[in-house]
């Protein structure tokens, strides 16, 4: 594909719409009782009603519908008290029923809205056109050298599927939009939004048009995105792919692609099916959904509060910036223990706040990307033994050194940090009469030095400052050693 200029790409505006399938936390599958989850063994949760025997009846499944209205308050659906399932037909061998049971022309969920926070402070809206019921297909594996074989396990999966207003108008604004929906059906506790194991999915719509136009392009879909990074460029990638087509004079087909990670293209797969291809009909074998005011009310008791709404309070209510708050958010039980530790300090104000954000942030995300395992795993670490180190730093009773051994004991012994600088005599030395002579003792005999620092040799003052931390046993304060150092070198 040939380079673009910006000034060509300037000319078009992008339009986007995602199609986002969130497979949920139900405990049973959407029609039948099997076990809803993984199997290392294939085909071992499957039942005559997900593999579509003749003669069975699927049941509806009461979480999925609950699921689904929680979703629909999240965004700020309306929610439709009556609606059908229909069949959708089409031939895949992964889909033993020929059919996939979904929802059509009512679904349950429909006109609500999103807010994605595109930089820090800026805003933009995105419509969500419907949600809506239906269950998965099984899985086809392709790369195993015998045949292709199927796996069952997945079939009858509940899933909701989301699909959006074609509102977003770049790859980046693609790309907030999932991580958004991502961290939303998380804090509901809806899907646990793993997207390498596919419990989350997303297609893209795109297309492209003149600036000024208000007439759509001829969209191609890209489908079954699995990260966050592959949905940004596959789209920039596909954009790109349409404005070339009509500068050379071409023309866009209505195709579905899908995106070659290895190649870093999009590839056409088929070409687009129509919703007259899919022969809908309501689904004979199911009744219909009925939502009343009680079940609407019981979900809307049970939202939490939302990521945006809880970032947007942590920056308000601890004055810590936004990066700091948006990387808390992306785990609520972080951001949890964020709140639970600063209630833990012994002073409430900002600074401190800041100093638990920050330990958080840095030593205590590593070790939990080191183990691979969130916060509420990591037993050994808790918020009042957290609130004690950021007490004696904030307090200048340790420094950052002493507090990072401090950490490592704890992590360890799980003794209390205050009880552990105590036991072993960390308590930094403030007093800075004190400390003023460990200063003027260690200048003694570095004439020579002293004078090289004096004559712009800035860098030996990193020198005087380990040669008094040293002569203190690490234990002096190290503001005011920088503090009496830069006195007496002046």
């Amino acid at each position: 594909m040939p380079e673009l200029s910006p000034e060509i790409l300037a000319k078009y505006e992008p339009v986007i719409g995602l199609e986002l399938h969130a497979q949920l936390l139900t405990d049973t599958k959407a029609f039948c009782s099997c076990k809803a989850g993984y199997s290392d063994i294939p085909n071992a949760t499957v039942c005559p009603i997900c593999l579509g025997h003749p003669g069975t009846l699927p049941v509806v499944n009461r979480r999925h519908v609950e699921m689904a209205v929680l979703l629909g308050l999240a965004t700020k659906c309306s929610i439709r008290p009556i609606s059908a399932f229909a069949r959708k037909n089409y031939f895949y061998p992964d889909l033993s029923k020929g059919y996939q049971i979904t929802q059509f022309n009512d679904p349950i969920c429909y006109e609500g809205s999103v807010t994605i926070e595109m930089e820090e402070g800026l805003m933009k809206e995105i419509g969500i056109t419907r949600i809506h019921i239906e269950e998965d297909a099984g899985k086809s594996l392709h790369d195993i050298d015998i045949d292709t074989l199927v796996d069952f396990n997945r079939a009858g999966m509940p899933l909701l599927e989301i699909v959006s207003e074609p509102d977003l108008r770049s790859a980046s604004e693609a790309y907030r939009y999932m991580v958004t929906m991502r961290q939303l059906v998380r804090y509901l506790g809806v899907c646990d939004g793993n997207l390498e194991e596919g419990s989350l999915r997303c297609d893209a719509n795109v297309s492209v048009r003149l600036r000024g136009n208000s007439a759509f392009g001829t969209k191609t879909e890209i489908k079954n995105l699995n990260s966050f990074r592959n949905v940004e460029k596959a789209i920039a990638y596909e954009i790109e792919r349409h404005i070339a087509l009509i500068e050379s004079g071409g023309q866009v087909q209505q195709v579905t692609m899908q995106w070659d990670a290895s190649s870093q293209c999009t590839k056409e797969m088929r070409s687009k099916e129509q919703a007259h291809d899919y022969r809908y009909f309501q689904e004979p074998d199911l009744g219909y959904v009925r939502v009343n005011q009680e079940m609407i009310e019981m979900q809307q008791s049970h939202l939490p509060e939302l990521p945006l709404a809880m970032k947007l309070r942590l920056q308000d209510q601890y004055g810590i910036p936004g990066y700091d708050a948006g990387i808390l958010i992306e785990d609520k039980q972080l951001a949890l223990f964020f709140e639970n530790t600063c209630a833990e300090l012994a002073i409430q104000n900002n600074e401190r706040y800041k100093f638990v954000s920050n330990w958080i942030l840095t030593e205590i995300l590593k070790i939990l990307s080191d183990k691979k395992i969130g916060i509420s795993q990591a037993e050994n670490i808790q918020p009042r033994g957290i609130a004690e180190i950021v007490d004696l730093f904030a307090d200048e009773k340790i420094s950052s050194k002493i507090a990072k051994e401090v950490f490592a004991e704890y992590l360890q012994s799980g003794i209390s940090p205050v009880d552990y600088v105590a036991e072993k005599g960390l308590l930094q030395i403030s007093d800075r009469t004190e400390i003023e002579r460990i200063v003027l003792s260690a200048l003694e005999g570095e004439e020579d030095n002293i004078a090289k620092y004096r004559s712009g040799k800035n860098n030996l003052l990193g020198y005087f400052i380990s040669k008094v931390m040293k002569s203190s046993g690490g234990k002096a304060n190290p503001r005011l050693v920088n503090e009496l150092l830069t006195h007496y070198l002046q």
